[in-house]
């Protein structure tokens, strides 16, 4: 009996814990389906890439990239292979957030080379279609292997484009303005009326937030970018800087802008037909007058036994190409200097510079804006040359001319203004009053001592005009020379308004390194 009841205590006891095991069973299941669900929610959310990987971060997420999406993200941000690989891998795939990542990371490496000496480059132009706007710009890095590279110079490119479509601008960085113009527009701008209904303690604040936006206009840093208007200037630059892995600068800048500043003439027609027709009625009667006071028919008769010389066409031809001048002002010219092919390029010469002189006084406001860029892209020019009308400065004449002087300008550094009509009065005296104190002067005679330091002095500056200096494309004649035949040859008056010429990294301290020093401190030893 004893035996029995022992059986069905067992029993009883194995009963109870078969349920606590299976009610322990089934909460698990249910606690592992719950986490299951969850885990499949979140990855159908994820990139398809992203679902073929456990949640937890190991070198299984940086191999399940693929190269598509490494692909795409490359393509958008310029970043290397590894470094996409890695944004996509902390990202989980997703593009957008990859993207600012590597944005995030590029600044902060792009700030620490920003200390570093940027003295190599590039001089870059810009020549808007028509040639009536262009930019001359120093964009530097620090080495010329990054310099000839593609990104950098499209990086450049396009930086000079900017400044042609930003007309504001005037200054590269913020800390670039002129304090006398941010002092100015301050106390223009405290006595704004609007001012008077702001609380005292807040005015100064509202008056530097007003200067700064204005300064921050005029600075090419602080201009949404061309290429992708959602970035500033400044944040294109930091990330080619992150791309690229060098320092690189915006140096300077120049833009030219055809005809500003130049009061153009506005003529009435009606007017001008009135004043020609009489001035010709005038010309009529002057030439009648000196007609009718001609001396005797003798002298008629003895002009005309002045023999006629036969002009050979191969003269004419050859004087033609040398002056570009009109075929029967040639025949002329071979005529009166008995076909001496020089004497008659001299008398041609002299009655274009006489007609020159005529058009001198014309105003000229139309033309072009050129430029040359040296190859290298290491010196660069840019120069405007204004004429009378547009239709002579679409000409290949007025084109050819232009292009060749701004070659000019590159070709003589020590050139610095265009005619000695602009050296200015004060560097010419003190130019003249340190020459008289040679003292190879003492042994001249007191009465020739200032002609002789006149001459001296002229010579200094003749060397620094542009017009002075010898035609790089026919160095018997000087530069002025070379324009005025061009007045006589094209009909209008031409005038070198203004030019501009870069050297790269003039003035740029470059760090000399020790490359074996180099090399020793990245070791921990010394050299």
């Amino acid at each position: 009996m004893a035996s029995y009841s022992l059986y069905r205590s067992s029993l009883a006891l194995n009963a109870v814990l078969f349920v606590l095991f299976s009610a322990l069973y089934i909460s698990k299941n249910h606690t592992q389906n719950l986490e299951t669900s969850v885990r499949l929610s979140n990855v159908r959310s994820m990139p398809a890439f992203a679902r073929q990987r456990p949640l937890s971060r190991n070198l299984q997420v940086f191999a399940a990239v693929p190269a598509s999406v490494v692909k795409e993200l490359r393509e958008k941000t310029g970043v290397g292979m590894m470094q996409c690989k890695k944004a996509l891998a902390e990202s989980d795939g997703d593009i957008a957030k990859a993207e600012e990542f590597l944005r995030a990371k590029g600044i902060a490496g792009a700030q620490k080379k920003a200390g570093r000496i940027a003295a190599e480059g590039a001089v870059v132009s810009y020549i808007h279609a028509g040639s009536r706007l262009g930019v001359l710009m120093e964009v530097n890095c620090e080495t010329d292997f990054v310099s000839r590279g593609d990104a950098f110079k499209e990086l450049a490119d396009s930086f000079a484009m900017q400044v042609a479509a930003s007309p504001g601008v005037e200054y590269v960085n913020v800390e670039d303005a002129d304090p006398e113009f941010v002092a100015k527009e301050t106390e223009v701008i405290k006595q704004m009326e609007d001012l008077a209904t702001k609380p005292e303690n807040i005015r100064d604040q509202i008056t530097a937030g007003r200067v700064a936006k204005l300064v921050k206009e005029k600075a090419l840093m602080e201009q949404p970018y061309i290429m992708d208007p959602t970035k500033t200037v400044n944040q294109a630059l930091v990330e080619a800087i992150s791309k690229i892995g060098e320092n690189i600068k915006i140096r300077r800048f120049e833009r030219f802008n055809l005809g500003e500043g130049i009061e153009k003439k506005v003529g009435d027609l009606a007017k001008e037909v009135e004043e020609q027709t009489q001035a010709m009625k005038e010309a009529a009667a002057k030439k009648e007058a000196e007609a009718a006071a001609a001396p005797a028919p003798a002298e008629e008769k003895k002009e005309e036994e002045k023999p006629k010389v036969a002009v050979d066409a191969k003269s004419v031809k050859a004087l033609r190409e040398k002056t570009g001048a009109g075929m029967m002002d040639c025949k002329k010219a071979l005529a009166e200097n008995n076909n001496d092919v020089q004497a008659a390029e001299n008398f041609l010469r002299k009655k274009g510079i006489a007609g020159a002189s005529k058009k001198a006084g014309r105003t000229a406001a139309e033309g072009l804006v050129v430029e040359y860029i040296h190859p290298g892209a290491r010196v660069g020019v840019m120069l405007e040359l204004n004429c009378e009308t547009d239709f002579v400065a679409r000409g290949e004449k007025f084109r050819q001319l232009a292009d060749s002087l701004a070659m000019q300008v590159a070709a003589n550094p020590e050139v610095d203004f265009i005619s000695m009509d602009e050296i200015d009065p004060a560097a010419r005296e003190k130019e003249f009053e340190m020459e008289m104190m040679r003292e190879d002067l003492a042994s001249k005679p007191e009465n020739i001592r200032a002609q002789i330091v006149k001459g001296r002095v002229d010579k200094i500056f003749k060397e620094r005009a542009l017009l002075e200096q010898d035609y790089i494309m026919d160095n018997s004649k000087s530069v002025g020379e070379a324009i005025k035949e061009a007045i006589a040859g094209i009909g209008e008056n031409i005038v070198v308004r203004r030019f501009r010429r870069f050297k790269l990294g003039e003035g740029l301290e470059k760090r000399e390194d020790n490359f074996a020093e180099e090399v020793a401190a990245q070791m921990g030893t010394s050299a």
